[in-house]
């Protein structure tokens, strides 16, 4: 039976949807607030997956935090944009400063992060209810995060992702047993995919545009 429509929904795809998509500003840039909506979102369902994503989600709402500081601060109107954010810390020379906890730095993990749980999600959107979603974890996993992880982490997130539900029980982790939301999720899900990777390829561009990918 499905779910009163007023029940709770945790985790809402349209709100990571409509977050990327006002992120997407001129000049091919990435507007810091939207897109640090959208990740907040995405970060309620890291924490619905529970240890399984605990390799990508276990430190995103420190990092989420971080940016928002730098947002909120007397310099936050360096830190609007991913390319003002980029532009104002190498200018500055803060990339090399000692005990500067950089934002770009920290963008470029949340950066990653998102690489993955857009494939991981696409992946998931090509199955049927009753595939399992490991293997798509698997393919996201090994496509992505796993060049950047070493070789301890890389062992825990493989087996950890054996775990994963079936796509069908990985809906009701999101909706409950409520299906006209189970429906809205899968309506709006290649709607977010293709927001979160236009996002992607702006910021990954700005990275690579200022051969800051190495950023320790």
């Amino acid at each position: 039976m499905a779910a009163s429509p007023s029940a709770e929904i945790p985790f809402d795809f349209r709100l990571v949807h409509d977050g990327f998509a006002s992120a997407l500003v001129e000049d091919e840039d990435v507007d810091m607030e939207q897109y640090l909506l959208a990740y907040k979102e995405l970060y309620k369902f890291f924490q619905l997956m529970g240890t399984v994503f605990s390799f990508v989600g276990s430190d995103v709402k420190a990092k989420i935090d971080i940016l928002e500081d730098f947002s909120n601060s007397s310099d936050g109107q360096h830190f609007a944009t991913v390319k003002s954010m980029i532009k104002y810390e190498m200018e500055q020379n803060l990339l090399k400063k000692k005990d500067y906890v950089s934002g770009s730095r920290t963008l470029l993990r949340l950066h990653r992060g998102l690489d993955f749980i857009k494939l991981f999600l696409q992946r998931v959107g090509e199955l049927s209810d009753t595939d399992g979603t490991s293997s798509a974890g698997h393919e996201a996993y090994n496509a992505t995060l796993a060049k950047h992880h070493p070789w301890i982490i890389r062992k825990g997130a493989t087996v950890a992702m054996y775990a994963l539900p079936t796509r069908k029980d990985l809906l009701i982790k999101v909706c409950g047993n409520n299906d006209e939301c189970v429906q809205r999720a899968l309506d709006v899900l290649p709607k977010m995919i293709l927001a979160a990777d236009e996002v992607y390829a702006r910021t990954e561009q700005c990275y690579t545009e200022n051969d800051l990918h190495g950023l320790p």
